[in-house]
């Protein structure tokens, strides 16, 4: 992918698109931090709300529509600002750093809780929100990802087209 020139190019730090590493490590910060947390602290936690992670499925659906209007726009040639698709693109990077974050995190409530889950009952309850966590922090990596996308510049020949 290309890189994204901004005003930052003369500060020595240009935008990109994000990049799977990146992505990874933030999901490893998530998975290990959580995990260490419930493998300390477990007993002392209170108990996770099934749709805790439905905020994160929200934030998806948002952004999935705002994809399509600024891929609408794009394609129509239709003006749009500069500073439009840059602020989409800076919260489609966040968010999948979010989204990445947040399903480690997640992932590691699984890690910890399934295999509790047929000895403690507080495990097997807390269980399913972490399996719906997690796939709530999935879509939002995937509609984050598409908003970014949806955020390029078209080459010069898919103008002619």
């Amino acid at each position: 992918m290309r890189d994204m020139r901004c005003g930052g190019a003369q500060y020595g730090w240009d935008m990109h698109f994000t990049r799977p590493r990146e992505l990874v490590v933030a999901g490893l910060i998530g998975l290990v931090a959580v995990y260490l947390l419930f493998e300390f602290a477990y007993g002392q936690l209170p108990s996770l709300p099934t749709l805790a992670g439905a905020t994160l499925l929200v934030l998806a659906g948002i952004e999935t529509v705002l994809a399509f209007v600024v891929r609408g726009r794009i394609r129509e040639g239709r003006v749009i600002t500069g500073l439009g698709i840059a602020r989409a693109v800076a919260l489609a990077k966040a968010s999948s750093l979010l989204g990445a974050l947040m399903l480690g995190a997640w992932l590691a409530g699984v890690a910890f809780l399934a295999p509790q889950a047929g000895d403690i009952t507080a495990a097997a309850d807390d269980l399913p929100a972490a399996i719906v966590g997690a796939a709530c922090a999935a879509v939002l990596i995937g509609a984050a990802l598409w908003l970014e996308y949806c955020c390029r510049a078209p080459d010069t020949g898919d103008r002619n087209e």
